[in-house]
């Protein structure tokens, strides 16, 4: 055996496919030395040992790094401001389950659910990636962590019909805006998704808009309102980037934040135009699962958060019983009179 005594302390010595591995166990009882001793010959023949040598070697740093080469979406830029200087310097076998649990709960006390679920997220995905692709470690500290926001961070802010053609009448500066905001509140689109839109992703023939690139990453058809129509058709000025509105994102912010101290609207997000179209459609009897296709939403867990707002759509299917029961009673009646004349023979 190649343990030994080094002062009080044990060491051990072994030499593996040529490699030598002498090292510490840092106890002084020969009971738990032997112990470690055992667990590093696993190891070895298990293949495990030298590449939990290599990922003390790999930091939080360089995973992301590498991850964001082949992998970075549009919110992993704003996620990763936040992990780096916590997680950045970390060895990623240092990065625990019980560490991203104390870095959520501290995340929490200063931001919203949402947010924290973004950061958590992309750091179950780099970890898979890591794990899956690179081989870098077995497991992900993320994976064994609940961290669903559920309902805690959604808005159900929309305009009523008075509300939406007050703002619309504001909107006069700059000259895109009103259009704009026409596109959001007769497509249901995000912001994003309405600065990426090109001009080759509008079929006026067809009254068609496709979206090409959403937040999950899947297509889809909108069809377009008349209104919507009228707007797109009357845009005479097309850039040369083929978007629709060649806007940055910092000059739709600054000009929707002066169109909401002008008109005193308080706490109306541009996302809120979206709530907005969801709900319009779903108050009129739409159908959520179509709701759904037309938000783009992956799942109908995500648009069942607008149901509330139909129950006149829900009375007019529960109505529907009303005459099950009438037809029901007839047939009864219908069959006692039968019965009375088989009895009367």
């Amino acid at each position: 055996m190649g343990l030994y005594r080094r002062g009080k302390t044990y060491w051990f010595t072994i030499t593996y496919e040529g490699k030598r591995i002498q090292k510490s166990t840092d106890t002084d009882d020969k009971k738990l030395a032997k112990k470690i001793y055992s667990k590093t010959m696993f190891d070895l023949i298990e293949g495990s040992y030298f590449e939990a040598a290599k990922l003390k070697k790999i930091t939080f740093k360089d995973m992301a790094t590498k991850y964001v080469q082949s992998y970075k979406k549009s919110r992993d830029t704003a996620s990763l401001k936040r992990l780096l200087p916590v997680f950045g310097e970390m060895v990623i076998a240092d990065v625990t389950t019980e560490a991203v649990s104390d870095y959520r709960r501290e995340r929490l006390k200063v931001a919203r659910p949402a947010t924290v679920y973004q950061e958590l997220a992309l750091m179950r995905r780099m970890f898979n990636v890591a794990r899956r692709e690179w081989k870098w470690g077995k497991d992900n500290p993320v994976s064994a962590l609940s961290f669903s926001v559920g309902n805690s961070n959604a808005r159900d802010k929309w305009l009523t019909s008075k509300e939406e053609q007050y703002l619309l009448n504001a909107a006069t500066n700059p000259f895109w805006l009103r259009s704009m905001l026409l596109v959001a509140l007769h497509t249901g689109m995000r912001q994003g998704e309405i600065l990426g839109l090109k001009w080759q992703n509008v079929d006026l023939k067809r009254r068609m808009v496709r979206v090409v690139k959403s937040k999950n990453g899947e297509k889809r058809g909108i069809p377009m309102s008349d209104t919507l129509f009228g707007v797109l058709k009357n845009i005479s000025v097309r850039d040369i980037s083929g978007r629709v509105f060649p806007i940055s994102y910092s000059s739709v912010r600054h000009a929707y934040d002066k169109l909401m101290a002008k008109t005193c609207f308080e706490d109306f997000h541009f996302h809120d135009l979206r709530h907005t179209f969801a709900t319009r459609l779903v108050q009129n009897g739409v159908d959520l699962y179509k709701v759904k296709e037309l938000l783009g939403h992956k799942s109908i867990s995500m648009t069942m958060r607008y149901a509330h707002h139909c129950p006149d759509s829900l009375r007019a299917s529960v109505d529907i019983l009303d005459s099950c029961y009438k037809s029901a009673t007839v047939e009864y009646n219908k069959n006692r009179v039968g019965e009375k004349i088989l009895l009367n023979q």
